[in-house]
């Protein structure tokens, strides 16, 4: 394969990215949209743009991706899409009744300067909106930022419209999860109840892109926040936005029009950053930690403890989002494992500043990159090899290539299921993670071993 032929020889890239270890915008947006209860996504844009957006999605959830899409000709590229999202959303509340319709930008609508908030304005003066439905927009060019900035976007933009406060707490907790799988929003509502908090989780995918398989199909299925609890969020008696790329927008944004007191946390992955999470939730609620969280986060040490021999030394290579990379990083440095080259597509200074932070202790040199691509990743790998590969589903080539252990984490995973329904958050979520990194390292060993070292006990 041409991977093979990767050159060691490490030179400065500015305008060309190979292998990019991110996707755009617009799918970040989809896909917090759909964690809106009965909300239907709407790409402004070409029907290719909307088409590609659904497809990632649904190759990596399993599950039909409904979205909607104002269709650009060359008139409206030319001339402007705004008759095309007039009828669109006339044709939308009337066909498939939603109650929400949450409208992102592409390329093409932000490149000729459509002002989605003025015809968002003029469909609801114009009667296409019915009475008591919304339609909720953010901007999200392909050009900038990624798929986790996409999310950030139209996260606030839930947050910004829906949020009101009478001045009387609620009682309630908002949660933002960042951009993680529907498996771990429902892991992080599990432990926030169980330490007797009522959250408000926004956006929630839980149910929606990992429901069961009834027979019978419902365009809008039972899980996703709903209109009414995005409203109370403005009466919540604290926020804690999990990942300051991802959620952190949200949050700020209801301290400032609503004084919510905010904090961003890291996402509770590994050991550390789910401590602190669950300290963050105990302090700002007033609560104790119940006896059953306890004996989850023990368990997590019992197998650290087990297997920390098959940890020790082991180097690593990872790529992903900023907000999934930092705690992990963090974990497997807590379990004396070595990571050496680290690279994210999501631009910004403030990944490589925290990892280099975590990092500077360390008796060797660190590779880190925002804004990175694979092609860099594996350049490093070419240079000095790695135990372990941890990245989506692109990091196989890689795997493949240079014979690595291979983990998948993030977004996108096409060619294998679970991550819909198995998290890797929080206590539980980590001795998932475990599992998978140990299943990695210990099939290699088995696999490499003599006849008279294979054994069958570790």
């Amino acid at each position: 394969m041409l991977l093979r032929h990767t050159n060691k020889e490490i030179k400065p890239r500015k305008a060309l990215t190979v292998n990019p270890a991110k996707t755009c915008q617009p799918i970040g947006a989809m896909y917090a949209s759909l964690g809106i209860h009965n909300c239907l996504p709407h790409s402004h844009g070409s029907q290719g743009c909307c088409a590609y957006h659904r497809s990632a999605l649904t190759r990596h959830f399993r599950e039909p991706v409904m979205a909607a899409t104002s269709s650009f000709t060359e008139g409206s590229s030319v001339f402007g899409g705004q008759a095309n999202l007039v009828q669109a959303i006339n044709t939308i509340f009337t066909t498939y009744e939603p109650d929400i319709i949450a409208v992102h930008t592409t390329c093409l609508s932000e490149t000729i300067g459509d002002d989605v908030n003025q015809i968002a304005i003029k469909a609801v003066k114009d009667g296409k909106v019915p009475e008591g439905k919304h339609v909720i927009h953010a901007s999200t060019p392909s050009y900038v930022g990624s798929h986790v900035t996409g999310f950030s976007n139209m996260t606030k933009a839930m947050a910004m419209y829906f949020s009101k406060s009478t001045g009387t707490p609620n009682g309630k907790f908002n949660i933002i999860p960042g951009y993680v799988e529907p498996s771990d929003m429902a892991e992080i509502k599990r432990l926030v109840k169980g330490m007797g908090i009522t959250p408000i989780l926004f956006p929630d995918t839980s149910n929606v892109l990992n429901g069961p398989m009834t027979g019978k199909y419902n365009m809008y299925p039972d899980g996703g926040v709903t209109a009414e609890e995005l409203t109370a969020t403005g009466d919540s008696i604290g926020t804690i936005a999990l990942g300051a790329t991802a959620s952190a927008d949200a949050a700020r944004a209801l301290d400032t029009r609503w004084k919510v007191p905010c904090q961003v946390q890291d996402l509770p992955i590994g050991l550390g950053a789910t401590d602190r999470f669950i300290d963050a939730l105990r302090k700002a609620a007033g609560v104790s930690v119940p006896d059953s969280i306890t004996g989850e986060r023990g368990q997590l040490l019992d197998i650290i403890t087990d297997m920390h021999q098959y940890f020790y030394g082991k180097k690593v290579a990872l790529a992903g989002d900023p907000d999934h990379l930092i705690p992990l990083v963090e974990f497997l440095l807590s379990i004396d494992m070595m990571p050496v080259h680290i690279v994210t597509g999501t631009p910004g200074k403030n990944f490589e500043k925290r990892i280099r932070e975590m990092t500077d202790h360390l008796p060797y040199p660190v590779n880190v990159k925002a804004g990175g691509d694979l092609f860099q990743l594996h350049q490093w790998i070419k240079n000095e090899p790695v135990d372990l590969l941890m990245a989506n589903t692109y990091g196989k080539y890689m795997a493949k290539d240079d014979d690595i252990p291979f983990v998948r984490m993030g977004f996108p995973i096409l060619d294998r299921v679970g991550h819909s329904y198995f998290p890797t958050v929080c206590y539980k979520g980590g001795i998932r993670l475990l599992e998978k990194i140990l299943d990695a390292l210990l099939d290699r060993l088995d696999r490499d071993a003599p006849e008279e070292s294979f054994e069958l006990v570790l």
